[in-house]
Order: structure tokens, then sequence, then C-alpha cells
């Protein structure tokens, strides 16, 4: 299919969805299915639950949705929560595995602004922004394990004004973690699969006592690659109590990961012409690898890059928090957070451009090159609530203070290792960086309901402020650049408005302006020689974005929708480029090369069809483009009305859902519409559709055991070859000859069938 033949068929689609929307009487609000709204700070009160959240954002003055208990069955047990929001309007979610957890591969986007660019917190605690190289979080994969989630919400434009991140210009997704629940119990879940997959899910809960209750998880699970070889492996601890005293409760989460993941191989356009769609790294093929590595070349391979012998990266994570909501007075509440997160990983490569023993008899063409990271950072947040009247007022900060080291060493080897672990003390090192992150952040808002609560305006400012200082340690082979960078704002607004019109139907509408803090870490402007960022350092100014908002809700007891429009523009964008031509050899810098303004449309519309049958979809449609051209090398690169790189312009999700009785069937489809993945748009994957279908039968009480229930679970269902995750090793501005390396293949049809016990 064509992508203008898609374009037509969808917006078809959605007209019809939306004539049969407005063909169907409206009921009150009072007689429909769905869940009543929770108030706005109701998740820092207590975490929701996937059963019991509105899924379109009701009464909210900003575009938002959430996830339901419904949105996770389609997919199997332990999938990233990511990708489980790739069902929601404006998102794009691509991975090159089955779980959506592969983290050299995941890419997540919103409106066309990339992860980088949005904002993930957990119970409130900031993750950064899950970058694959984070500097200041972790993925959300590893923070806490799937089957723990309470809920999500996505904020597809505009992120609450309290939310703790540096780095949400185009909006946030906060998760929440499971409560404990209110009677003892144990649930057991084991899950082969595909590939030899393996998943072990292992809670117990201690029911609440005098108000404390409290559980304790782990889980474990191992797969094959798909293609080549290696595994994905990966053991997590989580652990959550909560004591509730009167109106007020006091709480401690930790949870911990530790994670190994052997690398896809990196394809272009060219390599897959030559090599198939199951082209991998050589492993554990060593012979082949060294001969490439020396220029000899077999079987279609042409050059050192076609392959290497392996990749790995391997991370460890400890989280641990402390939180509490108390009841001061009347209408007035104090909720403060306080966290440490402890994060060391590696990610290695057997790389043939630096020979291992040079010079001497043990010389061998292979080492492996390592980037090592650390992460040490604590902080807290504290929000102050009063309702005062129509006024719900609300004040609050956020404190960080984050210490990250990067380095970049060589090991050197004779043969092939076992990798699977950190590796120490290294023969080279190229360069080593600590860096030094302060976030200060300060909002303020007032919620104010008027006309009998149909009419709700929030308005608030929040004003961030955090230092980047960068210090490179000395016994490295290149020296990089020691400095500071601050990204500040003392009023960053946020107005929006809902209003009830009755029958069901909501109007809403908001603005809000935002900027990111300076990257630390391996991708940010300080990762320079000290000569390049003195040259350049001075003159950057942070990344910032305007954004307007706005549309339509409706309940009915047939029917849930919203309809939104927006228009984004985004400032100040940064680009690492070269700052003459390339036979002087000046370092690449940073540079602000223009703007990138976003339109589009987001339809979410969920269906009740019988009491047995719902039906899901959502449709989006958003007009990316960069506003100037840039000069690189002292070459004008013609960037201007571009379409912005890895950033579909048509998405839809369709899901149909059958429960009775014991039985819970699913199906749904995915399609995801052309992206490019060069500035000038003369290098794109195309247009493709995924299916995936899940059963689950409930077996109920059997002997000991309370409740069994059987599920299978069955991912690209017809086996479809394409490219999923794009820029994996970044973007170009021009590849017409499709030799650039940086897309990863999505992962061919895989099913797992889970076995759920509770006792």
């Amino acid at each position: 299919m064509s992508v203008r033949k898609g374009s037509i068929r969808l917006t078809g689609l959605a007209l019809a969805l939306f004539a049969a929307l407005h063909g169907t009487a409206a009921a009150a609000p009072g007689d429909n299915d769905t869940t009543p709204a929770a108030p706005a700070d109701a998740a820092a009160d207590k975490a929701k639950t996937l059963e019991s959240v509105s899924a379109i954002g009701q009464g909210e003055v900003r575009q938002v949705q959430r996830i339901t208990v419904e949105d996770v069955k389609i997919l199997p047990p332990g999938t990233s929560a990511l990708k489980v929001l790739a069902g929601k309007p404006g998102v794009h979610f691509e991975s090159s595995d089955p779980f959506g957890n592969y983290e050299w591969s995941t890419r997540f986007s919103l409106r066309g602004f990339n992860q980088n660019r949005l904002g993930f917190t957990l119970d409130g605690i900031p993750l950064g922004d899950m970058s694959y190289g984070n500097n200041n979080g972790l993925h959300i994969s590893r923070a806490l394990i799937a089957e723990n989630l309470g809920s999500a919400e996505l904020a597809e434009g505009i992120g609450a004004l309290g939310t703790a991140s540096t780095s949400d210009l185009g909006g946030t997704v906060q998760f929440y973690s499971s409560d404990p629940l209110p009677k003892y119990g144990v649930q057991f879940a084991q899950g082969f699969g595909t590939d030899a997959a393996r998943r072990t899910f292992v809670r117990l809960d201690t029911g609440n006592a005098d108000g404390f209750a409290m559980y304790i998880s782990g889980a474990y699970s191992d797969v094959n690659k798909w293609k080549g070889d290696g595994d994905q492996e990966q053991m997590q601890f989580n652990s959550k109590a909560t004591y509730d005293f009167g109106d007020s409760r006091i709480g401690a989460l930790v949870t911990t990961s530790d994670r190994d993941e052997t690398d896809y191989q990196d394809l272009s356009l060219d390599m897959l012409h030559r090599l198939g769609w199951n082209w991998d790294n050589y492993a554990p093929d060593w012979n082949r690898a060294v001969n490439a590595a020396k220029g000899i070349y077999t079987g279609g391979v042409t050059n050192a890059d076609d392959a290497y012998y392996a990749g790995r990266g391997v991370r460890k994570d400890r989280i641990a928090s402390l939180f509490g909501d108390f009841a001061l007075a009347e209408g007035v509440r104090l909720k403060a957070t306080g966290y440490y997160h402890y994060d060391r990983g590696q990610g290695h490569w057997f790389t043939p451009y630096q020979a291992s023993f040079p010079g001497t008899a043990q010389e061998t063409p292979i080492s492996i090159r390592t980037t090592e990271y650390g992460i040490d950072r604590a902080g807290g947040t504290a929000a102050l609530t009063w309702d005062l009247g129509a006024h719900h007022l609300e004040a609050g900060v956020w404190y960080e203070d984050s210490n990250h080291n990067v380095q970049r060493n060589y090991y050197f080897i004779t043969g092939p290792v076992d990798d699977r672990k950190f590796l120490e003390n290294p023969n080279l090192r190229l360069f080593y960086q600590h860096y030094e992150t302060t976030t200060r952040q300060f909002y303020v808002q007032d919620s104010m309901h008027f006309l009998d609560d149909r009419l709700s305006v929030d308005v608030g400012f929040k004003a961030p402020r955090t230092e980047v200082e960068a210090t490179n340690l000395p016994g490295t082979a290149r020296a990089y650049a020691s400095g500071d960078l601050v990204a500040k704002k003392n009023f960053l607004p946020q107005v929006g408005a809902a209003y009830q019109l009755g029958g069901g139907y909501e109007l809403f509408g908001s603005y809000s302006k935002n900027i990111a803090a300076f990257q630390a870490g391996v991708s940010g402007p300080l990762a320079t020689t000290q000569v390049a960022f003195d040259t350049f350092g001075r003159s950057l100014k942070p990344e910032q974005s305007r954004t307007f908002e706005g549309g339509l809700r409706a309940v009915s007891d047939f029917y849930e929708a919203s309809l939104a429009l927006y228009d984004v523009k985004f400032d100040n964008r940064l680009l690492a480029i070269s700052r003459c031509s390339g036979i002087v050899g000046c370092p690449s810098a940073y540079a602000n090369v223009g703007s990138v303004s976003s339109r589009g449309a987001e339809l979410a519309l969920n269906f009740k069809l019988t009491q047995e049958l719902r039906w899901r979809n959502s449709l989006s449609y958003n007009r990316s483009r960069y506003d100037d051209n840039y000069v690189d090398g002292g070459v004008v690169v013609p960037t201007k009305d571009k379409t912005v790189v890895d950033s579909p312009k048509q998405l839809f999700f369709t899901e149909l859902a059958w429960v009775s009785g014991p039985w819970d069937l699913r199906a749904s489809a995915n399609y995801t519409g052309k992206r490019y993945y060069t500035y000038i748009n003369d290098g794109a994957v195309p247009s493709y559709w995924l299916f995936n279908a899940s059963a689950a039968y409930d077996v109920g009480k059997l002997g000991v055991v309370q409740d069994l229930k059987l599920a299978l679970n069955v991912t690209n269902l017809a086996d479809k070859k394409y490219f999923g995750s794009i820029g994996t090793n970044g973007f170009v501005a021009s590849d017409p000859q499709g030799q650039f390396a940086t897309m990863q293949v999505g992962a061919p049809r895989a099913a797992m069938l889970t076995a759920t016990l509770r006792f």
C-alpha cells in the first residue's frame, strides 16, 4: 500500500467512525459505563490501578490518555509499558524485540518529539529521557516489573506543571506502581515462548494490618535473540510498603534491576539488499570476524561495518524512595517524595578499528571498546495544596543533585571472551568526563471551578534552573571540555480550560511554554574539545517549545471519544555539526539549527458494541517540518520544509476484544506511516501494518489454587518483515546510496504461553 492510498483509507475510516459517534444518542454523564475521572492529584494520594482510570482523560484541561487494564492484555507479560502506550493517539513506538525492552533499539516519540525531548516519571521519581546512554535516569522496563504497573498517564503535548523533568518539551508519561493488595495472597506466573523465551514472576502481598500493607516481588526473564547469537536476560526485584493513618499515608518503594542484552546488528538499505533481513553479527564465528577485521570479506560482506563479532549492554540499577501524603488541616495537604538512584552500565563493542596488543606477538585485530556509565543522584519533590472555595491552589518544588561519569575504554583480547559482565582495568582510556547536574524547579498553579463545576480553569507557571558542570578527568588519550551550561527561565506559563457542554460532551484547550536542560554525557554539547566548547558554548540557548492544543471529549453508554488538534513550535533546536569544511579538520560542535513546526490531529474512539464486545481505535495525523536550512562545514543543508526524521505522518491502532465468561479473545492492528532517517528526506523506510492477537481462559479455582488463568499472546501475527527502529546510530543529512547503518529490523512472529496462579 502506498502512503497516499493508506492516508486516504485511514482518513475514510476516521470519518466513518466520527460519523458513528455523532449518530449515536448521547447519554447523561452519570449513565455511562466509564469509570469517572480521578481528581487531578489522585495519583499523589494513592497510586491508581489499571481498572479504575478514565482512558480519555475526562475533566482534564490538557490532552491526556491513560493506560487501562484493557490496554495491557493484547501483549505478552513483561512487555514494556512504552509498547502498551503505542495504541494511544499521537504515540509512535518502535523496538526490534517482541517485548519492547531491548533498549538500544527502543524509540518513543510524541507529535514529532523524540524521547530525548520528553519527560518520564515513576511515582514522581524522574526517569530522565530514558535514552540508551541516559545520564539522569533509567528506562521504565528496568525501573519497574511490568506486572507491578498500576497505571500510566500520557500527556501528548503538555505535561502537568509539577512533573519532575528537565526535558519535557513535547509531552510527558507518568507511570505509577501498583499499591499493595488489601488481602494476603501470592501470585505466580510462568511463561514460555518463541526463541526459548522464559519469564517467571512471583509476588507476595501481606494484606492490610491496621493500616500497614506491603508486597515483595521478583521477576526473571530470558529470551534468545530471534536472529544471530546471544540472549536478553534480566532479573528484577520490587517492594512497596504503605501505612495509612487517618487521612494520611506514608510509604517506601525499592526497585532493583540487573540487565544483560546482546545487541542486534544495525542495518542500512544497502546491507538489506546484499545480506537480507536476517543478517546479524558474526558471533560465534570468531575466525570470520578476525578475517573481516583484516579486510578479508566473504558471503556478500563488503566492508568492516557490515558486521562485528558482537555487541552488548549491561546495566545495574538500584532505586529507593520514601513518600508521604499528609492532611495538615481541612483542605490542606502536603505531599513529598525523596529518592535515590544508583546506576552502573557498560556498552560493549568488539571493534575492528583498534587492535589488541599492537606491535606484539599477541596482536589481534579486534579489541572490546566500551562506553561506561555511572549515575549517583538524589533528590526530592514536595507540593502543598489548599482547597479554598472554588480554588485548588498548589505550589511545589523539585531539587536534584546528579553525578554522572562517562568514559570510553578499550580492553585487549586474544580471542573470543565472555563479556556478560562488567569489565575492569582497561588497556587504553580514550576519554573520561565527570558531570554534576543541579536541578531546581518551582511551580504554582490555581485550578478553579465555576458554573456549578461545569467550567474548570487552570492557571500557573514554573521556574526551572538546571546547571550542568563538566570536568575532564586526567589520564585520557583525548581531552574533552571542562565547563558549565545553565538553562533557566523564571516564568514558563501554562493555562487551560475545560467546559462540560452537557450530554456527555466536554470542550478543552490549553497553552504552555517549556525549556529543556542542556544534556550531560556523551551526547551533550560538552562532549567535545575545550577549544570547540569555548568557541560555541556560551552562545547556546536552551531548546524551547510553545504548544497550543484543544479539542472535544464525549462519553455515552455506547462510546467514549476524544478529538484533539494542536500547534507546536520548537525553537533553538540543537544539533552536532561541523563548524568548517572537512579539510580544515576543526572539531564538531553543537549549533542552533533553527526551529520545527508541528501541527496535527488525534482521535480516540472506544466503542462498547455489546456487553461482551469492545472496539478501541486511535488515529493520528502529524505534520512536523523543519523551518530552516543550516550550514555544516561551510555547506548549506537544505532542510527547510522537510519532514522531521522518524516522524510518521499517519498512525492508526484498532483492537477488538470479546470477553465472555472465562474467555478473553483479542485482535489488534497497528499502522505506521513512512519515516525518514535523513534530514533532507532522501532516505526513508516504508509504511507497514502489524497484527497481534491474544486468547486467555480463566480456569478458576483448582485445588489449593484460588485462581488459574492461561493466556496465549502472539505478536506480529502475519510475520511481517519491516524496519522497526530507525536512528539507532543517529541521523544524517543525506544518504542517497542507502549506506548509513542506522536501522533495526522488527521482530518476526513470536508467541508466549503464560500460566498465572493465585494462592
